[in-house]
């Protein structure tokens, strides 16, 4: 019988399990890519505020890094979500709408730059309290999002929209850049509530505002020396990508079958779990 408290035992079994962990990474890349493209495609979302509690989780890479690789999975999500709504709703009402998409752009960009420069910049502890901050906002808007859809649009002068759009779209980039998310969770209730835009016409609409708005997060990450970390997770994003596209397709389809308010709740209640995990973890 051997003595499992044996160092050299326990230092074997340590290589060993991550041996395991390492050989099994894309597939455990391909499957929670899947689970988390699933929970977004049940409600609309890419998914990448549930992807990025398992990135520091289960794969253990820093907070800033995560951030990086969840903002390039995010891209794969947004280009194909992009690419399968294209032939259904076409891009003409797409092209209707290009002061509404061009208004929330001009916010949107600068907030991308200005988070992804704080982020660089920020200390382990600090960024990751206020991703746990984000998180838990995001739950509680998840949770209210009925309600909110229930409001009527809002009466505003065109100057006042214009100037409320730039505002939004400010926050959401910069919210994007700071999780990584394509911030759809925060585009689609404000092309609702300010510009009384249709919700599955919104749903396409904040694509097309995500697109450039994550391009511009990238963009200002790979000027920094993180960048160089993030490459060596390549493997991953493709994977973890791959996984998110089927299982958003997976996703849709099941909808039908889903109450709407309850996944809304019980995802909004899993987000704040990760908030709070993400708080009370050891920052790195």
């Amino acid at each position: 019988m051997h003595d499992s408290s044996n160092p050299q035992i326990e230092e074997q079994i340590a290589h060993q399990s991550a041996f395991s962990f390492l050989k099994a990474k894309p597939l455990i890349a391909l499957g929670s890519g899947a689970v988390v493209g699933i929970l977004g495609g049940l409600i609309g979302l890419g998914g990448a505020e549930f992807r990025l509690p398992l990135l520091v989780g289960l794969f253990h890479l820093s907070i800033l890094v995560s951030i990086v690789v969840n903002l390039l999975i995010s891209l794969v999500t947004v280009t194909f979500s992009l690419l399968f709504r294209l032939p259904i709703q076409g891009g003409l009402i797409w092209m209707a709408h290009w002061s509404v998409v061009l208004n929330l752009l001009l916010g949107s960009l600068v907030g991308s730059a200005v988070g992804a420069r704080f982020a660089g910049k920020a200390k382990a502890r600090r960024l990751k309290n206020i991703i746990a901050v984000l998180l838990a906002l995001l739950g509680a808007l998840l949770i209210s999002h009925e309600w909110l859809f229930a409001q009527q649009p809002l009466t505003l002068s065109p100057l006042l929209r214009l100037i409320l759009g730039i505002g939004a779209g400010f926050g959401i980039g910069l919210v994007s850049s700071l999780l990584g998310v394509a911030g759809g969770e925060l585009l689609i209730p404000t092309l609702a509530l300010l510009f009384g835009i249709d919700i599955k016409l919104a749903g396409s609409l904040s694509l097309l505002v995500s697109f450039p708005t994550i391009l511009m997060g990238l963009w200002r990450y790979s000027r920094q020396a993180i960048f160089r970390q993030v490459r060596s997770q390549l493997s991953l994003v493709i994977w973890m990508g791959l996984g998110s596209i089927l299982g958003a397709y997976l996703g849709s389809r099941l909808l039908p079958y889903a109450s709407g308010l309850f996944l809304q709740v019980f995802l909004g209640v899993i987000l704040f779990i990760s908030a709070y995990r993400i708080w009370r973890s050891e920052a790195h």
